[in-house]
């Protein structure tokens, strides 16, 4: 019962708090509270989508755990193990940058986006946008029919130099022939993912990192994984083509979107990569940090 009462209490004495800060506050105090409460709201719900279904998702739910069992050994006057917690709580931020280093690395990246003035592909005439997409599609209907494994990445704001660098740098026009022939098996880069910069093929054979996320599991193959990851790190659109299946699909935003034939993958890459008049604004790019409509 003691128990019980001391979080009556709190909760009781909490509630108290603000209706009285309401009743007294005046009207700009309570439109200013009521926005900072939406905001803080809007971005720990992003973050909560950011780290959905991957590792941070485990720790997230980690540290509750080790917060209320904190709590809880307070509350029932477990001295010894509450001390024992306590001292492992200043730690807790360091303990925080390691563990959440990609999601944080990932977030900022997203937030940097919101400053970036449009990327390589509306600076160029629709018509090469246009001409690279179906070779790009081309190419991966061949190869699909072929069962050809192929690794395609499509830079777009985010630059690649670090991804490329672990490869072989070509810089040649993209083309379905020279792409059909990168990937044909036993060349020297068919294993490896084609970075493509612009209008041109910007090296090939590179590595890519893999997914750490626990969706997936023992489902997808490592090429997959190594497109998802690449669509973890970096807003590029990564066309990924299965060995085993020949099936197409598409890597973006950390999803992975298959069984694309050529129409459709023309079709999806022209949304990805052909962006209407005003799409790449400020106020389109701050949404689609929160789940904007893919």
């Amino acid at each position: 019962m003691n128990f019980l009462s001391k979080i009556w209490h709190s909760i009781n004495g909490f509630l108290s708090g603000i209706w009285k800060a309401a009743t007294e506050a005046d009207w700009w105090a309570i439109i200013a509270a009521a926005a900072d409460i939406i905001i803080v709201a809007c971005v720990v719900y992003w973050l909560m989508m950011l780290a959905k279904r991957t590792r941070a998702w485990q720790i997230i739910w980690g540290l509750v755990i080790f917060f209320l069992i904190t709590y809880l050994t307070e509350a029932l006057e477990l001295h010894t193990i509450n001390y024992l917690l306590r001292i492992l709580i200043p730690l807790g931020p360091v303990a925080i940058v390691i563990l959440f280093f990609p999601e944080l690395r990932s977030a900022l990246e997203n937030m940097g986006r919101m400053a970036n003035i449009g990327n390589k592909f509306p600076l160029m005439p629709k018509e090469e946008v246009t001409y690279i997409i179906d070779a790009v599609a081309k190419a991966a209907a061949s190869m699909s029919r072929k069962k050809t494994g192929a690794l395609i990445v499509i830079e777009r704001e985010t630059v690649l130099d670090d991804i490329a660098a672990t490869g072989t740098k070509l810089e040649c026009l993209v083309s379905d022939d020279i792409l059909g022939t990168i990937f044909y098996n036993g060349t020297p880069l068919h294993d490896g993912a084609v970075i493509i910069r612009g209008k041109r093929i910007y090296a090939a054979g590179c590595t890519l990192p893999l997914t750490v996320s626990t969706e997936f599991g023992t489902v997808i193959h490592t090429r997959h994984k190594a497109a998802i990851g690449m669509a973890e790190v970096s807003d590029a659109v990564v066309i990924v083509v299965s060995e085993e299946t020949g099936t197409v699909s598409i890597a973006h935003e950390g999803k992975l979107y298959r069984d694309y034939d050529e129409r459709d993958l023309t079709a999806r890459l022209r949304e990805l990569l052909v962006r209407d008049e005003g799409s790449g604004n400020l106020l389109s790019r701050f949404t689609g940090m929160f789940g904007g409509k893919r």
